[in-house]
Order: C-alpha cells, then sequence, then structure tokens
C-alpha cells in the first residue's frame, strides 16, 4: 500500500487540520484500514478525526481520501455532525449500558429471599 499526501491544510477556524491523501492498493481499503494509515501517519487518535470522502474510479487501484483531523474528541464534537449511523449506535450503547445496571440490581435482592427461606 502506498500512501501518497495530496493536500495537508491547516485550518485555524475550526482548528483541525484537512488533509486529502491517495492510496495505491490492489484491494478497496476499508474504513477500519484508513483509521489506521490515518492514526499512523499523522499521530492521531480515532476519536479525533472524520474521515469524510473515500472514493475511486471504476477500475482503478488509486483510492483517494479526505479527512479532517482535531487535537482533540472535543473540539470534533463541537464542530462535525453526527450521521444516523453514528447516533443511533450511541443510543444503543446507553441502552445496554442501563440494561446491565437494571441486571446488577437485581441480582442483589434476590440473595436475601434465598436466605429467608432457608430458615
Amino acid at each position: 500500500m502506498e500512501i501518497k499526501i495530496i493536500q495537508e491544510t491547516k485550518n485555524p477556524l475550526f482548528n483541525r487540520k484537512e488533509v486529502a491523501f491517495e492510496i495505491k492498493s490492489d484491494f478497496a481499503p476499508n474504513k477500519a484500514d484508513i483509521e489506521k494509515i490515518i492514526s499512523e501517519k499523522f499521530s492521531a487518535k480515532p476519536e479525533a478525526f472524520k474521515i469524510k470522502k473515500i472514493s475511486s474510479n471504476f477500475g482503478s487501484k488509486n483510492f483517494k481520501v479526505i479527512a479532517n483531523i482535531y487535537s482533540s474528541r472535543k473540539e470534533k464534537e463541537g464542530v462535525e455532525f453526527k450521521s444516523k449511523k453514528e447516533k443511533e449506535a450511541e443510543k444503543k450503547e446507553i441502552e445496554g449500558e442501563i440494561a446491565k445496571e437494571k441486571t446488577k440490581k437485581k441480582q442483589p435482592a434476590e440473595e436475601p429471599e434465598n436466605k429467608e427461606q432457608e430458615k
């Protein structure tokens, strides 16, 4: 996989770095591969950047990626909109945590009842 940086611009208004680069590969890279490349190449945490676009021409082995890299997750969340998929994923995580907490609370209540039945 060859990586060639096409454009790297600092945007002080949004406090981010806007990057465009080209990947030459035999297979189409998925989002996880691109996140790994950005993390290694630009020393950024996965929660601190947003991949805007991955594109290529049909039959071509060149893929163009456009991404915005922020200094922290908080700055990213202040500027970038969340997609519908991201919002639904967060909602499911929260619901899963609430369900786990409810099951933990119910378990201690059952134990004293068993002790009373033994007497």
